[in-house]
């Protein structure tokens, strides 16, 4: 019974900690959202920009980690069984994102060059029309100090205060590398990491599931719950 106790209260601290860490991040995602308005560098995926990438991995963080810290607090079957599963499909989405993204690598950085492009297109046109201040080009221009695609030139002649950088004296000049070939060399330098990231996170929510269905089948033998 103390182990199960210690078990109950251990799904307690770590869902608490992950619901601050979540509500962290959903706060991060509405202060882009209300203080910058930001466009997608991806028109196939135009919803998730910077900004609302962030406000809806905090949504998903938070609940899940509410339904693990309720029903483990409460001893509550229901909110136990609904945090088992969605644990699970968040597991199976992961874990199939990082087979698509391994087995058709070569497809994936062709559909992306081919979007970025549109996106870049479609940045321009906003910057001239003045409805766009900040996007995710800047964020990410500026991250990586890189502009454009493969360089300035890709911007023609509306190259956007992101790509500057500070020269000799007064003198501005331009970022010489493009993005694309610095995003590729920092998904190459962090792909290691990446894959145990991945990895930690999958044996984290495999332990969450056991620990979850653990005190759900206690709570179901001894009677107490949600019936």
């Amino acid at each position: 019974m103390s182990c199960l106790k210690c078990l109950k209260y251990t799904m307690c601290l770590v869902n608490f900690i992950f619901f601050i860490c979540g509500a962290a991040v959903f706060g991060i995602g509405i202060y882009l959202m209300t203080s910058s308005r930001f466009s997608s560098m991806l028109p196939s995926l135009e919803a998730m920009n910077i900004a609302n990438s962030l406000f809806i991995i905090g949504i998903i963080i938070t609940c899940v980690s509410f339904l693990g810290f309720l029903g483990s607090l409460k001893e509550n079957r229901c909110l136990l069984i609904s945090f088992f599963i969605l644990l699970f499909i968040l597991m199976l989405a992961e874990l199939a994102t990082a087979c698509v993204l391994l087995m058709y690598e070569k497809q994936v950085i062709e559909f992306i060059d081919k979007d970025l492009k549109i996106g870049l297109q479609k940045s321009i046109e906003k910057r001239k029309n003045g409805t766009v201040v900040n996007d995710d080009w800047d964020t990410v221009q500026t991250t990586f100090q890189c502009c454009g695609i493969y360089n300035s030139t890709d911007w023609l002649k509306n190259i956007p205060d992101s790509c500057d950088t500070p020269g000799i004296g007064n003198r501005t000049l331009i970022w010489p590398q493009g993005c694309l070939s610095k995003l590729k060399a920092a998904f190459d330098e962090n792909l290691l990491s990446a894959g145990i990231s991945v990895i930690v996170v999958c044996i984290i929510e495999v332990l969450a599931m056991c620990f979850s269905m653990t005190l759900f089948c206690h709570i179901s033998r001894s009677g107490l719950g949600y019936k």
